[in-house]
């Protein structure tokens, strides 16, 4: 019940602010998390890319997968931003095609997403110093048993620290005030976080070195998709979506400036946003043979650690638009 009202609450102000849509256009209601790797979105919306495919956009931001996934599923939201992948995996191993995803997001040591950080007084040097550490999580079932999973592959077990999930909004005064020691955070609270002299980097890239086995593995833990209602429904306004979506990795890639939007949209101070690492942004139309067993692997050890309560093939819910 308690979700059910969060949900509701959230999806309230956006509906109310959409305007009319002008004729022949389509309006794709969008669940957002705000971290870095929702800037794709932000981009597409600024600067038009959406617009000029014919799509009008609602707005519905939600800082917890769950909810995103709840909202898909309850039909209050047609495409998500950047839902963690194990979120849709676990709900379509329940029910096929739930989540479909057209991109993803990978992240390692170099593409930088999640990542153990500390205060800089603290004595730890290595994760396994975690050892009695009071720890904030980043939000969510998945970032919880990745944050887990790490520390397993240490040497910790669950009674040797305490995991607490934490909104992203309070990592950097919590850990700054005392009362966690570490956290398993994500960008760019991380980045803002060091800069700030709140955070001393313990670790990052931890999903690809400790659970993938290889630093240059990319962990693909989020990315942008439809639900499989909308995307059997509406084939063709998700093709112009992704289209979009795809020019938007493209100016990324190219256009420095598009990182303003880490400033005017996800709270990173101005002169950091040039230094905040970025993803590895990937149409799933262009993902490896690598980049597919990447993905299959990080899934393969989720059903392992008992995250996913079954296998299921990674294949089934990504789709090349």
């Amino acid at each position: 019940m308690q979700r059910r009202a969060l949900l509701a609450s959230a999806l309230a102000t956006p509906a109310l602010a959409t305007p009319t849509l002008a004729q022949g256009t389509e309006r794709v209601r969008v669940a957002v998390f705000d971290v870095t790797s929702a800037l794709p979105f932000y981009v597409a919306r600024e600067r038009g890319m959406f617009a000029r495919q014919g799509i009008e956009i609602t707005t519905i931001p939600l800082q917890t997968h769950p909810l995103i996934v709840q909202a898909l599923v309850a039909n209050e939201a047609d495409a998500c931003s950047n839902l963690v992948t194990l979120e849709a995996a676990n709900i379509n191993q329940r029910r096929a095609n739930s989540v479909i995803y057209f991109a993803l997001n990978g992240q390692n040591e170099a593409f930088r997403m999640e990542q153990f950080v500390v205060r800089p007084s603290s004595t730890a040097r290595t994760l396994a110093d975690l050892r009695g550490a009071r720890i904030a999580s980043a939000p969510g079932p998945a970032n919880m048993a990745a944050a887990r999973g790490v520390l397993a592959s240490v040497g910790l077990g669950p009674n040797d620290y305490t995991l607490m999930e934490q909104p992203m909004g309070v990592h950097i005064g919590g850990v700054q005030s005392g009362q966690f020691d570490a956290a398993y955070t994500l960008e760019p609270v991380g980045t803002v976080g060091q800069r700030a002299g709140a955070f001393r980097l313990l670790e990052a890239g931890v999903i690809s070195t400790h659970l993938l086995g290889r630093k240059d593995a990319k962990a693909f833990a989020a990315g942008a998709g439809f639900s499989g209602r909308y995307l059997a429904e509406k084939p063709a306004v998700a093709a112009r979506f992704a289209a979009a979506w795809a020019e938007a990795l493209a100016a990324i890639r190219t256009d420095p400036t598009t990182l303003s939007y880490l400033t005017s949209h996800l709270n990173t101070p101005a002169d950091l946003a040039a230094s905040v690492p970025l993803l590895a942004y990937t149409m799933v139309k262009d993902m490896t043979p690598q980049d597919r067993q990447d993905l299959q692997r990080f899934i393969d050890i989720a059903v392992q650690q008992g995250v996913l309560r079954g296998a299921i093939d990674a294949s089934t819910f990504i789709r090349p638009l």
